[in-house]
């Protein structure tokens, strides 16, 4: 969109410093006009006694004596004559007109100032050359933004969407001319595709002069695994599973399958388009299952580890049996399932985790269980060495029972240490 800037600038000036003895001074200002318009100079006088006031050309040619155009070009005309001033209009401002205006006052002695018009031409074309219409993601591609014939020479600004980039500009002057290229290096990602690079003038002539050019970038495909069933909770034995695979790239991809890694895929599954079921899941069905897609940019996949677990058990109600030491034994049957699957993180984060269940129930009848094998080994430890526990006999004193006295019994155990057949042991 380009807006042109038709408000002319002035800056003042005066010839305060040049009086007459009358205290007569000249004021006018320097104009600022955009080619084709209209400028206005004005010569005005302050305490003006009716001197002649004319206004001269940059050539120093005679535009206007009082109301008089001598000059024979009719682009300049008489917007308002008076003693204090002379305003005149120039239309079709053209860059040839640029220059200093005098205005003079007819005094003793003669004043004299100028006016600078100064011709804004803005930029003819603002082109965006791009130096591929269709990259591939990753790639470093060049953009050119080329603002010609301008005075004075832009600024050129670069963004992408609403994120100003930095490019870097050369200047190229032709006569009072200027063109100005900007160069822009711009890797691209998928992200890329589609949004708008804008090359956005400053220039004091115009307002959002700016072109722009979308991205076209061609990126491999985008791979996504989800679970439609179970939608919660652990995959169990007997139960059904059903993935569905979504897949975007660009160009759209043409070649999409699911396979199962490092396994050939069980022949009770079922592929329809982009979904796979298992209508009853078995242990044999562990493994992980990927969907892989392709097109000209390259390939993506996305895997699904899956873990068959244990189907759910009913629970009986607790019972108890006691034995003949008084020891009670619980034998509640509990479902100990998931205590001995293992914790499995499949590539759907979050969906499932391991689920650890203990049940003080068999620990504590476990511990029953140890008890009493405990006492009931003491016990029959007890009885086997009491039953080898007895008085130690021996022959040694064969005789000295029947003594009168203990020297006659002395004698007589002495007496049958000599037999050698009656020295025996018994353990009874």
């Amino acid at each position: 969109m380009k807006q042109a800037v038709h408000t002319v600038s002035s800056v003042p000036r005066s010839s305060a410093g040049v009086q007459d003895g009358g205290g007569q001074n000249l004021v006018t200002e320097d104009v600022t006009v955009v080619e084709g318009d209209v400028a206005t100079i004005s010569c005005r006088v302050k305490n003006s006694d009716d001197s002649v006031i004319q206004l001269l050309n940059p050539n120093r040619q005679t535009i206007y004596f009082r109301d008089f155009r001598p000059l024979k070009d009719s682009r300049f005309q008489l917007v308002n004559f008076s003693n204090s001033e002379l305003r005149v209009s120039l239309t079709n401002v053209s860059v040839s007109d640029e220059g200093r205006y005098f205005c003079q006052l007819y005094t003793d002695p003669p004043q004299e100032i100028y006016t600078t018009i100064t011709v804004l031409v803005p930029p003819r074309n603002l082109i965006i050359d791009i130096q591929k219409e269709i990259a591939v993601e990753g790639e470093e591609i060049e953009l050119n933004c080329t603002a010609m014939a301008s005075r004075p020479a832009t600024t050129i600004r670069w963004f992408k969407g609403n994120k100003e980039l930095r490019g870097k500009s050369e200047v190229e002057q032709w006569s009072d001319m200027y063109t100005v290229t900007s160069q822009l290096l711009l890797r691209v990602g998928r992200e890329d595709d589609g949004v708008p690079v804008i090359c956005l003038v400053d220039h004091p002539a115009v307002k959002d002069l700016q072109t722009q050019r979308y991205l076209e970038v061609m990126y491999k495909p985008e791979v996504r695994v989800s679970k439609n069933y179970p939608v919660q909770g652990l995959t169990r034995e007997g139960e059904p599973l059903e993935l569905s695979c979504s897949v975007f790239g660009k160009p759209q991809p043409t070649d999409m399958r699911w396979l199962r890694v490092d396994d050939e895929m069980p022949q009770h599954v079922v592929l329809s388009g982009t979904n796979l079921l298992i209508s009853n899941l078995n242990k044999t069905d562990n493994g992980t299952y990927r969907c892989e897609a392709s097109n000209v940019v390259g390939k993506s996949y996305e895997d699904y580890m899956l873990f068959v677990y244990d189907p759910p058990t009913t629970l009986p109600p607790p019972t108890t049996t006691t034995t003949t030491t008084t020891t009670t034994i619980p034998t509640t049957i509990a479902d100990t399932t998931a205590t001995t699957e293992p914790a499995v993180h499949d590539s759907r984060a979050g969906e499932e985790g391991s689920i650890r269940t203990v049940d003080h129930a068999v620990i504590g009848g476990v511990v029953a269980v140890v008890v009493f094998a405990m006492l009931c080994l003491l016990i029959i430890l007890g009885r086997y060495f009491a039953r080898h526990k007895g008085t130690y006999f021996t022959h040694e004193a064969k005789g000295a029972d029947d003594a009168a006295d203990a020297d006659t019994a002395i004698i007589n155990a002495e007496g049958g240490q000599n037999n050698s057949e009656e020295k025996k042991e018994y353990f009874i």
